[in-house]
């Protein structure tokens, strides 16, 4: 049996090696021969010659590396697809995945028959506190939104059979959510808990800003409630509207008050344009997803590559 190692990249090249390192000291364990699969995510640092030197002393390791930097989630599917193992597995370089899961892992999917087997953190230790508060929110919101359930806490760190592999690369969607698109697939599951790991070395990728770009992304991929609470709250606003213009003409009717206060109009009228510019935001996004995905265009795009499969893999796995 053949277990591939995808990891994908991001000017990680202090991390690579000792994550090359460190996997090595776990791989006597596994009851399986493994494959290194670097992705470099169009990598600005000497990540892409670090992993090629890797390469070149270890018939093991191999790499795509990407035109530019397309996101973790094309890294994702690029790992995917060209991995040749029965079973693969996701990986961050920086070690906050422990190696020492790995035949834990392996032994769930050879022995107990599960088909994906997948991590989650129990702690968000060494986190900014208030990251840690807008992650919890997000899988609170997104699993009352969606009908997909994504676990508070999952990592991108599993592994699969190649047929849950397979499953994943027929979603070929531009915008793509890997974890909204690992629950989806479904199949048999397994999930181990760990405490959160700290970085090896180097700094995280993810700004506070990408990360809540990145939850919005999978909001609107896997759930229409945003745009039916704008449609059910236009409609109350309406209602109110009309009961007020009620109680302004009996007032005016009965009591010859007349209609006084332009400064509480004025904030109205600016509340009403704030909300609908919101709601057609709202709508714009999901027209904007669905504008890209209309344009088709690659996922990826490959500046070189070494891997153990033919070109077509994806097509002929999918099939």
């Amino acid at each position: 049996m053949l277990l591939s190692i995808v990891i994908p990249c991001y000017n990680e090249q202090e991390t690579v090696p000792i994550f090359y390192r460190t996997v090595n000291e776990v791989a006597p364990e596994l009851n399986a021969k493994i494959e290194f699969l670097f992705i470099d995510d169009g990598s600005t640092d000497n990540t892409i010659n670090v992993i090629k030197d890797l390469s070149g002393r270890d018939d093991r390791v191999h790499y795509v590396s990407f035109s530019r930097n397309f996101g973790k989630e094309a890294a994702i599917y690029a790992g995917i697809r060209n991995a040749a193992g029965e079973y693969v597995v996701l990986m961050d370089a920086d070690l906050q995945d422990p190696p020492a899961l790995l035949p834990q892992m392996l032994h769930e999917i050879q022995d107990n028959g599960y088909d994906c087997v997948a991590t989650r953190r129990v702690t968000r230790k060494g986190e900014p506190p208030i990251r840690s508060f807008f992650a919890r929110m997000f899988y609170r919101l997104i699993n009352r939104m969606s009908k997909t359930e994504i676990v508070d806490g999952a990592r991108d760190y599993q592994m699969m059979t190649r047929q849950v592999a397979d499953a994943i690369l027929s979603i070929g969607e531009y915008n793509r959510f890997s974890k909204g698109i690992f629950g989806w697939v479904g199949f048999r599951k397994k999930w181990i808990e760990y405490e959160n790991v700290e970085r090896v070395a180097g700094e995280t990728k993810w700004s506070f800003w990408k990360l809540f770009v990145y939850a919005l992304d999978g909001i609107i991929a896997y759930s229409t409630v945003p745009l039916v609470i704008s449609s059910v709250l236009g409609l109350i606003l309406c209602l109110v509207a009309f009961i007020f213009i009620i109680v302004i003409i009996v007032r005016t009717l009965v009591f010859g008050d007349p209609t006084q206060g332009w400064p509480s109009l004025a904030c109205i009228i600016i509340l009403l344009a704030g909300l609908q510019l919101f709601f057609i935001g709202i709508l714009g996004q999901y027209l904007a997803k669905t504008y890209l995905e209309t344009k088709r265009r690659p996922i990826y795009l490959v500046k070189e590559k070494k891997v153990a499969l033919p070109e077509d893999y994806a097509q002929t796995a999918a099939q």
